[in-house]
This record gives structure tokens, C-alpha cells and sequence, in this order.
């Protein structure tokens, strides 16, 4: 095979390439090369060794650390002195990512966990000498609860109602009709209820982790258990998927009157988010996102007869679930 033939390569002897110039004297098969001038040497080298010689436009990449540019230009193949493995195999420990662990005794609805950390940080001390806790980690997690109820029940809803502010602000600075300068609106946290104090992050998992040890405990009884609102049972929820909320409408004192609720499945739900499109043009906008069965749309009714359309769907957390209700339309004003 020609040497200059891209690719061919019959097999390489034991020469390492950063040698030129000088004369190999070890090796079993050393090959002697005159000192010359250094391109002949690159030539002599390539072509005695038969290496796999490349060009450029071959595709080649002049960063790959085997390839040798010159004249000729050739590649480091597996098996050569000085090759370089691109795909080195390095054992590496992968952190694995902590995940939160889900028990079934934790209700899946804001408004129940809300009631469920109540009830664990009060009952909780009362059972420290019992089950023979460490009084330091119960302080810790009476602390993690009372965290988790302040920014669920009080900081979370100020968040949103603050949110809906900001968007009729933006609204109100782009078409909004007042002869007075827009003031944005500011958001102030709740302050934080008397014994309440902010913790790091994770407060939810050290709760489950200190549950858990508890319910190793030998000494915890069925009662505490109950108590604790740790005892829990195995439940299948519905599909997510396909729950689609129903919702009717009509005028309550001069207001519409958005009648919905959970369908039998408000312990699988979080809230309902509903929207409006009162026909002026701007389509289906949100009209609030609701904890609690039935809301009244406090919008001023129209002089002129109007129409408004409102639809509806489920959310669990942040995201929304399942199917949007069917819309469902009144007349209004006139």
C-alpha cells in the first residue's frame, strides 16, 4: 500500500513521533533515521512507519490531539506511543440528587398539610420523653414546621395577590385611563408570626426524615402514631389527567357568581384556576386562581348588554392538571 494514501495503515513500529530529528537507539525494531531538516524528517517518519496520513479536507480537525500536521500530515491511531484516548475511562462518584420522599400520611392539598403541620409541631414535645427524642431536634423541627406554615398559610397567598397587582399595573400603564401617576406596586412579606423564625432550605425533607425515625421507634404505638398524623393508609388517587372541573354561573348582588368545586377530589387538588373573557377584544384572560369552592367576580357589571365567557381548570402546586372545564357564558349589564 502507498504510503500517501489516506487511511492506509499496515501497522506501526515502536517509534515515538517527538523523535524526530534524533537518531532512536532502543527498540526492537528501531528504525534509524538520519538527522536532516525537519519536514524530511516528518516526511521520512510517516512514510517508513506507514502512517494513516490525512488532509485537512478530509474532515480531519486540527485540535484532535493524535493528529499531526506538516508534510505529510498524519493521525495517531489506538495501539501508537503517544496516542491519546479520546473517551478515557475515568471512574467517576456521581452525587446522587436527594429526593424528597413522599409518605402517604402527608395530605397532597396546601389546606390540608397546612392542618397536618399544625397538628405535628403541637403534638409533637408531648411525646419527646416517651419515645426518648432528642430534645435539641425536636426544637429543630418544631422550627421547620413553623417555617413551612408561615410561607404556605401567609407569605405563598400574599405572593399572588401581589402578582395580580402587578399585572393590572401593567395593564393600567399601557391603556390605562387615570390622570394621576402610576404607582407600582410594592410587595411587603407578612411579617413573621410571634416564636416563627426562617430556616434553610429543606425544612419539608427533615420533617419526613425525623417522621420516619420516629416510626422506627419500638416505643411508638399505633396512638402516637394517630396522634402525630404519621399513621398512614394506602390510597389510589384518580388520574390527574382527565379531571376536568364544572363550573355554573350566575348574578349575586349585582355580581357574577362562579359556582365550582373539588368533584370529589379536593385531597388530590390544590386550586382552582379560572379565567374570563368579557368580550372587549383582549380574549380569555386569568381572572384568579381560587383555594376555596365558588368565587365571585367582584368586576363591575357593564351599562350595555354584554357577554362574558369563564372556563376553568384544577391545579396541583404550581402546575396545572387535567382538563379545562367547558365554557360557560352570561349575560351581563343592560
Amino acid at each position: 500500500m502507498h504510503p500517501d494514501t489516506s487511511g492506509a495503515r499496515p501497522d506501526a513500529k515502536n517509534i515515538r513521533p517527538d523523535t524526530f530529528g534524533v537518531t532512536p537507539t532502543t527498540g526492537k525494531n528501531a528504525v534509524f533515521i538520519e538527522k536532516t531538516t525537519f519536514s524530511r524528517v516528518r516526511r521520512s517518519f510517516a512514510t517508513r512507519i506507514n502512517m494513516k496520513i490525512i488532509t485537512f479536507d478530509s474532515g480531519f480537525k486540527l485540535d484532535d490531539p493524535n493528529n499531526f500536521w506538516g508534510d505529510p500530515s498524519y493521525q495517531l491511531e489506538a495501539g501508537d506511543p503517544g496516542f491519546v484516548d479520546p473517551f478515557p475511562s475515568v471512574n467517576k462518584t456521581k452525587k446522587k440528587a436527594k429526593n424528597m420522599k413522599h409518605n402517604n400520611y402527608y395530605p397532597s392539598r396546601i389546606g390540608d398539610q397546612l392542618i397536618w403541620l399544625i397538628t405535628f409541631l403541637t403534638n409533637l414535645p408531648k411525646y419527646t420523653a416517651t419515645l426518648g427524642l432528642n430534645a435539641a431536634a425536636v426544637t429543630a423541627i418544631i422550627a421547620d414546621c413553623n417555617w413551612l406554615v408561615y410561607v404556605m398559610e401567609l407569605w405563598w397567598p400574599a405572593t399572588r395577590t401581589w402578582s395580580l397587582a402587578c399585572t393590572k399595573a401593567v395593564a393600567d400603564a399601557q391603556t390605562g385611563t387615570e390622570t394621576t401617576a402610576l404607582v407600582l406596586p410594592v410587595f411587603t412579606a407578612p411579617a413573621l408570626p410571634t416564636g416563627t423564625t426562617a430556616v434553610t432550605p429543606g425544612a419539608l425533607t427533615r420533617i419526613f426524615e425525623f417522621v420516619q425515625q420516629i416510626r422506627k421507634n419500638p416505643k411508638c404505638t399505633d396512638a402516637i402514631a394517630l396522634d402525630l398524623g404519621i399513621l398512614g393508609s394506602t390510597q389510589v388517587g384518580p388520574d390527574l389527567t382527565t379531571l376536568q372541573p364544572a363550573i355554573d354561573l350566575s348574578i349575586v348582588s349585582g355580581h357574577v357568581f362562579v359556582k365550582w368545586g373539588w368533584g370529589g377530589y379536593g385531597q388530590y387538588l390544590d386550586s382552582c384556576e379560572i379565567w374570563v373573557d368579557r368580550g372587549d377584544g383582549k380574549g380569555w384572560v386569568l381572572l384568579t386562581i381560587d383555594t376555596t369552592p365558588n368565587y365571585t367576580d367582584t368586576t363591575a357589571l357593564p351599562t350595555a348588554l354584554a357577554k362574558w365567557s369563564y372556563k376553568a381548570t384544577y391545579r396541583v402546586g404550581e402546575n396545572q392538571v387535567g382538563l379545562w372545564s367547558a365554557p360557560v357564558s352570561i349575560n351581563v349589564g343592560g
